[in-house]
């Protein structure tokens, strides 16, 4: 927990900085944070390829920790799972909230009294986060 509280203060210091970069200086500025992206990219798939190719009896032999947590790979694989569907789903509840919200006040605006209509449509698209909510507990139990 504690390396978050040491970056998190830098990902706002380099979210502000590329937030200036890219209205002072537009293209340059979007061609250096894609080159970034592209080399971050590529950090992650190395560490990924590394992770996947690792010999779980090396990581054994380091220590007892370790060995516990190498024996453990269904485990983590539910738990990733679990990851995946709440983050997916609260993606496409985003999405759907959003263009569903928009039309909502649309409505709203030129006939008051869809209000209660409206809004139903909105908790239907926001159901799909809890939905995503549900698998995720019901994974992590499998776990």
């Amino acid at each position: 927990m504690i390396i978050w509280t040491i970056c998190l203060p830098a990902i706002l210091v380099v979210g502000l900085v590329t937030s200036w970069a890219l209205r002072r200086r537009g293209r340059t500025a979007l061609r250096i944070v894609l080159a970034a992206n592209g080399l971050l990219l590529v950090a992650a798939l190395v560490v990924v390829a590394m992770v996947a190719t690792a010999d779980p009896s090396a990581a054994a032999t380091a220590s007892p920790a370790v060995a516990a947590a190498a024996t453990t790979g269904a485990n983590a694989s539910a738990l990733i799972g679990a990851a995946v569907a709440v983050g997916a789903s609260s993606i496409g509840a985003a999405i759907a909230v959003s263009y569903t919200g928009a039309a909502a006040l649309a409505a709203i605006s030129e006939r008051p009294e869809l209000f209660g209509r409206a809004m139903v449509i909105v908790g239907l698209a926001e159901g799909i986060a809890i939905y995503g909510l549900i698998v995720s507990i019901i994974l992590i139990g499998e776990a």
